[in-house]
């Protein structure tokens, strides 16, 4: 049996999410280049941050960072970092990488939105393994009671997570009051209509399978 170098890993870990990040930004994300601070903007997060090349390769081909930048990934003076660093990036909301923590940030995020009147929606991305961090069920108890409809959860799911769910991961989401949704994540026209799920007065799950281990 063979074992994956670290860098494999992250590397499978990125183009997993590829179709997922490129239907959000070229098709849902209420999102504008040349004004990413804007108030009224829809929020990504990408929790699942330590494979972040398709993202960087996805925000290039959006205009939020200049394509020659991509050469530099990985380089000490570069602002593309083997985890995405939002005070460099233009465009990326959070600093990521330490696994568990962004849906609790997606939940105080959309709730701070929809106490300000704001229609922006907040979108978290996150690997099926990652949903073995206490924190995350936390979260996802509290989005469901605070009936969160503004926030929408995306699970790339490549059969890293320890847990087996009945009726699989969108069934954990399920009982605490989310709707949720699966998806063949290298589908983009199946992926982009998940996002389109009424859920009204709750939380969105899409769970997109992409394969096996690290595919």
């Amino acid at each position: 049996m063979s074992i994956m170098t670290g860098d494999e890993k992250h590397s499978r870990a990125s183009t997993s999410t590829l179709d997922v990040l490129w239907a959000l930004y070229d098709r849902v994300l209420q999102v504008d280049p040349d004004d990413p601070a804007n108030a009224d903007r829809d929020r990504f997060f990408l929790s699942k941050g330590h494979g972040p090349v398709a993202y960087y390769a996805v925000l290039a081909a959006r205009g939020f960072i200049d394509p020659e930048s991509l050469r530099s990934f990985g380089a000490f003076t570069s602002i593309l970092g083997h985890h995405p660093d939002r005070k460099l990036i233009p465009g990326v909301e959070i600093s990521s990488g330490s696994l568990g923590q962004g849906i609790a940030l997606g939940v105080g995020s959309a709730y701070a939105i929809r106490l300000s009147g704001s229609s922006a929606r907040v979108f978290v991305m996150i690997g099926d393994g990652e949903l073995d961090e206490g924190s995350n069920h936390e979260a996802i108890a509290l989005a469901a009671r605070l009936g969160l409809e503004n926030l929408i959860v995306v699970v790339i799911d490549n059969d890293s997570s320890t847990h087996r769910w009945p009726g699989g991961i969108g069934s954990r989401f399920d009982v605490e009051g989310w709707r949720s949704v699966d998806v063949d994540g290298r589908n983009q026209s199946e992926i982009t209509s998940a996002f389109t799920t009424s859920h009204t007065d709750r939380p969105l799950a899409v769970v997109a399978k992409v394969g096996g281990l690290y595919a």
